[in-house]
């Protein structure tokens, strides 16, 4: 028999939101199981949830909100020193995993600017960019040969979209793509809040030769948004935060990606893989 509390819509569901809150997902079998409901009850519930901007529907059950919403001014003002530790990984092992000559796709956003900032001078590579702030820190970089995509840009996302950007990108291949991502899950995949966003992060991804490069920060992990980009299995290289939840870390390296650890915000950051 069901509990009577959870009888209730309001307190079932809030019930609901603590379960996402604790465990980070939940799934509707689970909780119909738990609840001694249906599953159509517990499904009703979290699109619900969902509608009001509490959840994100995935297949089977439920993943909390990204929180990074926000312009690129706002977050590149939240928590520097993290991004700075996500950028020096991630730009070495751009530096191991690239060779003089590739081409490589930096995305629009906060910590792909914190990568720009680590890149070392005397790559010999290009690097292809949609985000005039990327470019802005590269175009005086040494040894490294700067293409601009173009087109309108949406200052939310400090990045050109749309269909000139789009015509652009289709004369290019790469050998690495960096996406930005506002919310990265086993289940759920790479996924941004904006639909141009992640068409265009969708295209910049099947233009890369072979690997594709996400460096995410803590709050990112285990979230979703409503737009996918490339599911998670796409991924081949996550550089995350030094403390990044062990649960997290192991989930998605079991689709087969290598996950390297930056080093702490206030040290030497290191690129070394986590299994």
């Amino acid at each position: 028999m069901p509990d009577p509390i959870h009888s209730l819509p309001d307190q079932r569901q809030q019930h609901i939101l603590e379960r996402l809150a604790r465990d980070g997902r939940v799934l509707a079998i689970d909780l119909a199981r738990q609840l001694g409901l249906s599953e159509d009850t517990i499904r009703r519930d979290l699109r619900e949830l969902a509608a009001a901007g509490l959840c994100r529907r995935v297949y089977g059950g439920a993943l909390p909100c990204s929180p990074a919403t926000g312009t690129l001014i706002q977050r590149e003002g939240e928590r520097p020193a993290h991004k700075a530790a996500l950028g020096q990984a991630a730009a070495a092992l751009i530096a191991t995993i690239m060779q003089r000559g590739d081409v490589l796709f930096l995305d629009a956003g906060s910590t792909n600017m914190a990568i720009a900032r680590a890149l070392p001078p005397g790559l010999g590579i290009s690097v292809v960019t949609n985000a005039p702030h990327v470019a802005a820190i590269l175009v005086s970089t040494e040894d490294i040969e700067l293409v601009m995509i173009g087109g309108r840009i949406d200052r939310g996302n400090g990045a050109a979209l749309g269909a000139r950007a789009l015509r652009d990108l289709d004369a290019i291949r790469f050998d690495v793509a960096i996406l930005g991502a506002c919310a990265i899950g086993a289940a759920s995949g790479l996924a941004a809040f904006d639909f141009e966003d992640a068409e265009f992060k969708r295209a910049a991804a099947s233009r890369s030769a072979s690997i594709v490069v996400a460096a995410v920060t803590n709050e990112k992990l285990d979230t979703a948004a409503p737009f996918r980009i490339i599911p998670a299995e796409l991924v081949t290289h996550l550089v995350v935060e030094a403390d990044a939840p062990g649960a997290s870390v192991s989930a998605l390296a079991s689709l087969g990606m290598q996950v390297h650890r930056a080093g702490p915000p206030d040290g030497t950051s290191r690129s070394k893989a986590s299994q």
